[in-house]
């Protein structure tokens, strides 16, 4: 177990009720757990139950049990249907905390020990609830998470006075990360809230234009780098009836998407609904004869989906509609130069310069205007983009 000088540090000294590392995404917060867990199920004596929270199971598989079991073998179970793992010969819970909903069933039960993952993503019902049932003289808590808005319920825990120990990590308290790795992970995400909370770990605000890293002399480009039409094409779609339909047709090329043309209507400001045909002409003009890898499309417009498919012409993905997600890897891939837009894409680029974070949400929220150009490319990239660059 090769440790860093401040996970060296939490391993010595996290003997609280309540023992969280919060800051910069990879900077080795969560590596540590891996040990942490054994030893804490070790030094249960039965009192109370033992729980492993996650923002889902899924999320608790992938991020915690995964890696332990490559690490401690068959000592680490499988989570059963009745959310049961077995762990170094202990019975324990396994649940998603999203939704309250997720642990009605463990509810009125004490804690003795307690492991929490991303805890900013769970639902603050589910954390009100541990509070109370972390009730034997032994019961403790140990988790992990990324900062988020200062306006955070977990951050207005962290700043009360509970029995806390609270470990700060930014990414360069991580040394077996290469230079190179952390360099660009900086570039990355240079110009945005996400610099402040995944590389300083700073319970950091979004405000102002959610894309402002978007820069005119390197995102916009006027004549295509390509010399033949025998690409790999796709078109993203955000669909609405009075509301704007907007959609793009996109190329891939030499590691970066290009935005070559958009479709816009809106049926509010043209007092003219389209029907579904309608949009799906307006699709195959888009298109026209090039071949198109797959049609992304708003997962909630289920009648233009059917349309398109009626038709049998084009595959129709239903898009990943992550929001946030969405919008920090959409703002990472436009910081890197990999996202250009066409100077004629003019309704794209203009709610690039109006598309806004919310700033009196109190939490990460945009404002819901000038926002559907920025849907469809959202779409494209969390459904497209990102498994093919």
């Amino acid at each position: 177990m090769h440790l860093s000088s401040k996970q060296k540090q939490f391993w010595l000294e996290a003997s609280h009720r309540w023992n969280i590392k919060t800051g910069a995404t990879r900077s080795g917060k969560t590596y540590l757990d891996y040990y942490l867990i054994p030893r804490r199920i070790r030094a249960c004596n039965g009192s109370g139950l033992i729980l492993l929270l996650g923002n889902t199971k899924g999320t608790l598989e992938r991020n915690i049990l995964e890696p332990m079991r490559s690490i401690w073998g068959g000592l680490v179970g499988n989570i059963g249907s009745d959310n049961k793992v077995s762990l170094f010969g202990r019975k324990c819970y396994a649940l998603g905390a999203d939704k309250v909903n997720q642990v009605t069933k463990i509810q009125g039960a004490g804690f003795e020990y307690v492991y929490g993952d991303e805890i900013t993503t769970w639902h603050e019902d589910v954390f009100q609830m541990l509070k109370s049932r972390l009730d034997k003289p032994n019961s403790c808590f140990d988790g992990t998470c990324n900062p988020d808005n200062p306006n955070h319920w977990f951050k207005a825990f962290l700043d009360g006075d509970a029995d806390i120990y609270h470990q700060h990590y930014t990414i360069d308290d991580n040394p077996f990360l290469t230079s190179q790795f952390v360099d660009n992970l900086k570039r990355e995400y240079a110009g945005t809230v996400y610099y402040d909370r995944f590389i300083l770990g700073k319970w950091a605000l979004a405000e102002g234009l959610v894309y402002s890293v978007f820069d005119e002399g390197k995102n916009i480009y006027s004549t295509p780098p390509w010399n033949d039409e025998c690409g790999e094409y796709y078109i993203s779609v955000d669909y609405g009836t009075m509301n704007p339909t907007s959609m793009g047709l996109w190329r891939i090329h030499d590691g970066k998407a290009y935005r070559i043309k958009e479709y816009y209507h809106s049926g509010r400001n043209s007092r003219k609904q389209l029907t579904d045909e309608e949009y799906y002409a307006a699709l195959e003009r888009l298109a026209e004869d090039r071949v198109i890898q797959s049609v992304i499309v708003d997962p909630s417009a289920a009648s233009f989906i059917a349309a398109i498919r009626r038709h049998g012409k084009y595959t129709v993905r239903a898009a990943n509609n992550a929001v946030l997600d969405g919008i920090r890897h959409t703002s990472a891939y436009i910081n890197q130069g990999r996202i250009l837009i066409h100077s004629s894409c003019e309704n794209t680029l203009n709610e690039l310069k109006a598309y806004r974070w919310d700033e009196s949400a109190g939490e990460d929220k945009v404002i819901k205007e000038n926002d559907h150009a920025m849907d469809d490319m959202r779409y494209f990239v969390m459904t497209a983009l990102r498994r093919i660059i």
